[in-house]
């Protein structure tokens, strides 16, 4: 029951988890912020965690242990709700556009206007908020609330892993618990599955869905200024983590190891010292009423011993580096994938969801399939777990190759004849085709000439008229077409950007197929890493070792590994979004192939620098593994010469007892 009920906690948190990733792009459009910020953002996750796992790992594994479990998914669920929030008090979204629904196609505005003393930058967008909701919308910054229920969540997350896998580890028997963490560990990757699944549900459904009539929305799923309805998976991933706490309520603090099912081939003798050894008395200790003195005073001590390890220490700076290479990645996956190859926020998602999450759950279980049938020990399990790790890397290098070209957008890819030119600066939007036009080169409204190449507004691509409204509004007479193709009497230029790139959807395929594969090897790993940890551990230390280990990696990786990583890919971007009232927002281009090489560049440089540490690791490991056969040894001699005692002891007590039994007299004497 435990089992289950742990499974369901790791699904619930793994879900809500694995969709705040998915909504990266919707949030970064949504609040107007790059992609460094998003990375502040799903790092407050580790922060919560920071904040309370040491304590909560050191005393939680002395008190109750499902019960602080189901305290934490509690609070869990109500971060989700938090994160939600915003949505209810913030307006309606509103994007930069030149097309106007309510107006009938004959008295559109032209996209193009004149230099007019009245007009101003006739290239701004008609309709202007007023000053005063201008202020009042960036008087608060609603991404804060996002940042503050993120952290509760990482708060409520705290004890569900060390907790409950020491808990299973406790009282599993030995050759099952790799089993077991398994299991559990698989189950939670099927919760990634289903946050990518939602997150692909909730990116096709318009973020103000009900309030808004759909037929005024002019923009498509596939557009950089589309958000999707991000509040409303945090609801339902909110409800399922409070469901995941109900069960943990009724379980007990410790579960019965039955002597008889485990010791019964025993004598009475031999299963007394078995239960009194070092070893086992932590599947035995009674429980104590918690003294809370004791236990801080015993705190610093621990954790010297702890850290005092010099193969603990090698192991978690292993694993430091190689997670900032694992949650940077994963942070923005599905952002490669968006605007690498130029796939949807939903079709990302899809993918990650049904072809990259199953692959990293059935690697993790199969590990665990592998250690149990081949029955490895300390150094097998360290050997596997490298070996995966380094064919994987070498497969990932074959990402540089997977590359696709830059969209085709005049002014920042291309030039405005077609030739291709990278461009970070704002003025070359700007040519002699729409020089007859006063535009902003802040705006983002894309439309798609005939010649293939997309322009950043209709006002740049120099077009004069349009016809039609809403969605099926066509801009005519545009200058800029003509100066990158073949001229004709009517050159035209649809809404959005051009999708089609031969290459991309060439090499697509391959990069999925090429994903998969280094995910399942990878992952192969997994488990048996995380079983070596738990077993070079003394059995005392190994829910403090775990926590810590936790507090860790989420400090020096999870937190500044999706800022830094975001940092990075905002050098890339060619095109900056602005918000309504001024400031610098999103952004709405990159350069594809500096967005790759930084991208994949540090993911990889980071395992590199690992490998080289796995070095000395496995020293280390050796001089411990022959530490332990040593005392193994020592400890064997010991209770032979018990044993030994033992039985000379009971020879002596069956010859006075037939002495007794020849000489009654002499039984009264003594």
């Amino acid at each position: 029951m435990f089992l289950a009920a742990l499974s369901f906690a790791y699904f619930s948190k793994a879900l809500s988890g694995s969709y705040m990733k998915s909504t990266i792009t919707q949030l970064e459009r949504r609040f107007d912020i790059p992609s460094y910020l998003i990375g502040v953002i799903d790092g407050s996750f580790e922060i919560g965690n920071l904040l309370v796992i040491a304590f909560v790992s050191y005393f939680g594994a002395k008190l109750h242990r499902p019960k602080i479990i189901a305290i934490g998914c509690v609070l869990m669920s109500f971060g989700t709700f938090l994160i939600a929030m915003p949505h209810f008090i913030i307006g309606r979204y509103k994007f930069e556009t030149s097309v106007r629904s309510s107006v009938n196609s004959t008295n559109n505005l032209s996209p193009c206007p004149a230099s007019s003393p009245e007009s101003g930058h006739a290239g701004d967008m008609p309709s202007i908020l007023p000053a005063t909701g201008c202020e009042r919308e960036s008087s608060v910054s609603m991404w804060v609330y996002v940042f503050l229920g993120n952290v509760l969540r990482g708060i409520g997350e705290t004890p569900v892993q060390p907790l409950g896998i020491s808990y299973i580890d406790d009282y599993a028997q030995s050759e099952n618990a790799a089993l077991y963490i398994g299991c559990v560990q698989t189950i939670s990757i099927i919760g990634p599955v289903f946050g990518y699944l939602l997150g692909s549900l909730c990116a096709k459904i318009y973020v103000d869905i009900g309030y808004v009539d759909m037929e005024s929305v002019t923009i498509t799923p596939s557009d950089a200024r589309w958000v999707g309805a991000w509040w409303l998976g945090y609801l339902i991933a909110g409800a399922i983590t409070l469901m995941s706490a109900v069960p943990f309520w009724f379980l007990p603090k410790s579960l019965p190891m039955p002597l008889e099912e485990h010791d019964a081939s025993c004598t009475p003798e031999q299963a007394r010292f078995i239960r009194d050894s070092p070893t086992m008395q932590h599947k035995f200790r009674p429980e104590e009423p918690a003294n809370f003195h004791v236990m801080a005073k015993e705190f610093i001590p621990t954790l010297k011993t702890l850290l005092g390890n010099p193969l603990y220490g090698i192991y978690l700076c292993v694993t430091i580096i190689q997670f900032n290479s694992l949650i940077g990645m994963v942070t923005y996956k599905p952002k490669y994938i968006e605007q690498h190859y130029g796939q949807s926020a939903s079709k990302a998602n899809f993918l990650m969801g049904m072809i990259n999450i199953p692959a990293v759950a059935l690697g993790m279980f199969s590990g665990g399939l592998i250690m149990k049938k081949f029955k490895l020990g300390i150094m097998g399990a360290a050997k596997f777990a490298f070996g995966t790790s380094l064919l994987g890397y070498f497969l990932s290098l074959f990402f540089f190759a997977l590359g696709c070209e830059n969209a085709k957008v005049a002014g920042i890819t291309v030039s405005y004849t077609g030739v291709e030119s990278l461009s970070y600066h704002e003025s070359s939007q700007f040519s002699e085709c729409n020089s007859g036009c006063l535009c902003s080169g802040k705006d983002w409204d894309p439309v798609c000439g005939e010649n293939g190449i997309t322009y950043v507004s209709p006002c740049l691509a120099g077009c004069s008229s349009s016809s039609g409204s809403g969605k099926t509004t066509v801009f005519d007479q545009c200058r800029c077409v003509a100066s990158a193709g073949p001229h004709s009497a009517n050159l035209t230029a649809a809404l959005g950007h051009c999708l089609h790139r031969d290459n991309c959807d060439r090499v697509f395929p391959y990069f999925l197929a090429l994903a998969v594969l280094s995910s399942f090897i990878i992952s192969l790993g997994g488990t048996p890493g995380f079983v070596l940890l738990i077993r070079c551990m003394k059995p005392e230390l190994k829910s403090f070792a775990l926590g810590v280990h936790t507090l860790a990696t989420r400090t020096l990786a999870g937190i500044p590994a999706p800022i830094y990583f975001g940092a990075i890919i905002d050098t890339t971007c060619l095109k900056w979004g602005y918000k309504r009232c001024g400031g610098r927002g999103a952004c709405r281009i990159y350069n594809t192939t500096a967005y790759r090489i930084l991208y994949l560049g540090l993911t990889l440089g980071l395992r590199t620098l690992s490998f080289f540490l796995c070095i000395l690791g496995f020293s280390l490991l050796k001089r411990h593994i022959k530490e332990e056969e040593k005392k193994a040894l020592a400890n064997g001699n010991r209770e032979s010469e018990l044993l030994g005692k033992e039985e000379s002891n009971s020879i002596h007590c069956e010859q006075f007892i037939r002495v007794l039994d020849l000489n009654p007299d002499r039984e009264t004497r003594l």
